[in-house]
């Protein structure tokens, strides 16, 4: 017999007194999908074993604006030996970026039935500064009072002082924070600072601790 879930989906959840601040990359979007990584290295021309561990050793400097887009692209590049044109730094930084714009749509669901209920909402995330006007700008950015991109503030998670910088602008305490992320390290962090916190392993998991802070 098929057991019947006691968390309902597309019911409000109001949360008084807290802001919930969620990371972005697959926990809002989706991993970007095998076509997608097969297009980016097809783009590039190389192997994938040589690409991704090339791809995310620069990305934490990315990611903290400590290198622009080009210089990431050609970091990549270096270590597989190759030279890339702007021409073709473009169209990796393109496939890149298309490649994270997909959203969840259970988590979607999570967030407009916090904002129906009227609870804070804010989005934290380890991300290039290209990814701020996509946060903001797009209808993502109805959902949040405030977005924090690592990239515009020089420093990413889990350092404590992000999480200081998230608080100091929404004008709360750690006591006052809900941090929701994939990571486990971005998790940790955020405890270590008292910070109430989640590790997103899906959207069913997400709505049922969540609707255990509003008792």
């Amino acid at each position: 017999m098929k057991e019947v879930s006691t968390v309902t989906a597309n019911a409000s959840i109001s949360i008084p007194g807290k802001v919930v601040v969620f990371d972005y990359g697959e926990v809002i979007s989706v991993s970007p999908s095998e076509a997608d990584r097969a297009d980016l290295v097809g783009i590039a021309g190389g192997e994938s074993a040589e690409f991704w561990p090339a791809y995310w050793r620069h990305r934490d400097a990315l990611d903290q604006g400590t290198i622009s887009i080009r210089d990431y692209w050609r970091g990549i590049g270096a270590e597989l030996g190759e030279q890339w044109s702007d021409s073709k730094i473009h169209r990796l930084w393109l496939a890149d970026f298309r490649s994270w714009l997909s959203i969840d749509h259970d988590t979607l669901d999570v967030l407009i039935d916090l904002q129906e209920g009227g609870t804070r909402l804010a989005l934290l995330s380890n991300a290039g500064r290209d990814f701020g006007s996509y946060f903001r700008h797009g209808t993502l950015g109805d959902l949040f009072e405030a977005v924090f991109v690592s990239g515009e503030l020089g420093t990413i998670k889990p350092s404590a002082d992000i999480f200081e910088i998230v608080m100091g602008e929404l004008g709360i305490s750690a006591a006052d924070m809900v941090f929701i992320d994939n990571r486990e390290d971005n998790v940790r962090g955020a405890e270590a600072l008292g910070i109430t916190a989640h590790v997103f392993t899906g959207a069913a998991d997400l709505r049922r601790f969540l609707m255990s802070l509003t008792a």
